[in-house]
């Protein structure tokens, strides 16, 4: 024991630290727990009323960082043998994520993803997320968009690959996507239908996605499980702009009816207190 801790202060009084080296120490320590920062990824489509809607959730050291609410579809192009078993037909394969999918994610400052996956990851289906600052002429505007869709899916399936030409995975990419751009700070919020087309690995065929009651944050969420204010998407806005301009149009009429009547009413009394009144009886003739 003794000899031990002789070689320690022996150490101690060969390794001396200048201010310097304790500052870049003290910096090193700060920045690897951050640098550590612990991912979760949660499916919460139980929590969804609605069978076909999907509930994910990315969290960064216990807090939310990235949040998607959507229902989707994807309509596969594949080739298949026809009934003579020489002659190859196009058929459509609808695929679409079940409950209990799997669910990854990266949150950043300018870049952000979430991928599902299912089926022994036989099917995935990755969002990437993007972080823009455009420089107006008077201001910075900050916003972000989905910059890139990909569907990975196995044609080895014959649960919905029926026959089937050929077989293996296949990747479904989108080209130069700039989809719900949305202000920095707010989720994007769309009950519309959006339809994407990909461009599959497979001979090229199309594979569609039809994405609807829509809510996403990627960036900048400031509760935790919750979204921020909501950026609607322009459909939405016109649907309720038909929605409510028949009652606008309506009130706006009633309210103009209302004002000709009184109008009409005030002026017609007007009227009549000017006009001469002309006696009743016949005896107050010669009064006049």
């Amino acid at each position: 024991m003794s000899e031990l801790q002789s070689s320690m202060e022996t150490s101690r009084s060969h390794h001396h630290f200048s201010p310097a080296a304790l500052h870049i120490l003290a910096f090193i320590l700060n920045v690897l727990p951050g640098a550590a920062a612990e991912l979760e990824t949660e499916n919460l489509s139980g929590l969804s009323t609605d069978p076909y809607k999907d509930i994910f959730v990315v969290r960064e050291n216990g807090t939310t960082c990235l949040m998607a609410e959507f229902a989707a579809k994807f309509s596969v192009a594949y080739d298949a043998r026809a009934s003579n078993y020489v002659d190859l037909i196009t058929e459509q394969a609808g695929v679409s994520i079940p409950r209990g999918a799997e669910v990854m994610g990266k949150c950043g400052n300018n870049e952000s993803e979430l991928q599902i996956s299912w089926l022994d990851s036989a099917y995935s289906f990755t969002l990437f997320f993007v972080k823009e600052t455009r420089n107006m002429s008077t201001r910075q505007d900050h916003s972000w968009k989905i910059n890139k869709l990909q569907f990975v899916y196995d044609l080895s399936d014959p649960g919905h690959f029926k026959d089937a030409a050929s077989s293996g995975r296949h990747t479904a990419t989108s080209r130069r996507l700039s989809l719900f751009v949305t202000p920095a700070g707010r989720s994007f919020k769309c009950e519309a239908q959006e339809t994407i087309s990909l461009i599959s690995s497979d001979h090229q065929k199309v594979v569609t996605i039809i994405l609807s009651q829509i809510h996403i944050q990627p960036f900048g969420i400031k509760r935790d499980f919750i979204f921020s204010e909501a950026s609607k998407c322009v459909v939405d806005e016109q649907e309720q702009l038909e929605e409510t301009l028949p009652l606008i149009l309506g009130l706006t009429l009633g309210l103009l009816i209302v004002v000709i009547l009184s109008v009409y009413h005030i002026h017609h009394k007007l009227t009549a207190s000017s006009q001469v009144q002309l006696p009743r009886d016949r005896s107050e003739y010669k009064h006049m």
